[in-house]
């Protein structure tokens, strides 16, 4: 007799990705020798609220900083943009990302 185990057959669910394009604020360009220390902090505020920062990278252009976080949700993800965007340092502008299959899926559903 073969067993199948249920959990084996399972595909786990994607894990939503967030893009934030981020600007220092006034404060945060006076205090940019800091940007290593925020960044750090930044990463245990989004691990504080049960999400996790995959990049950050920082950039030339129209935007200082670029971060890709996964949440379990757009809630957990906003709490905590809003957590860091209080501190005052940065403004964000923040993107709800699909990977490949995610969009796949998403197309799947055009009828």
């Amino acid at each position: 007799m073969t067993v199948l185990r249920r959990d084996a057959e399972r595909e786990e669910a994607p894990v939503p990705t967030f893009v934030s394009l981020i600007n220092w604020t006034e404060k945060g360009i006076a205090n940019f020798k800091d940007t290593p220390k925020r960044a750090a902090a930044f990463e245990e505020t989004l691990t504080k609220h049960g999400a996790k920062l995959k990049e950050i990278l920082w950039t030339i252009g129209p935007y200082d900083i670029v971060s890709v976080v996964e949440a379990p949700d757009d809630e957990t993800a906003t709490a905590a943009l809003l957590e860091v965007g209080a501190l005052g340092n940065v403004r964000t502008t923040t993107l709800r990302a699909f990977n490949r299959k995610e969009l796949e899926g998403i197309i799947k559903k055009v009828r």
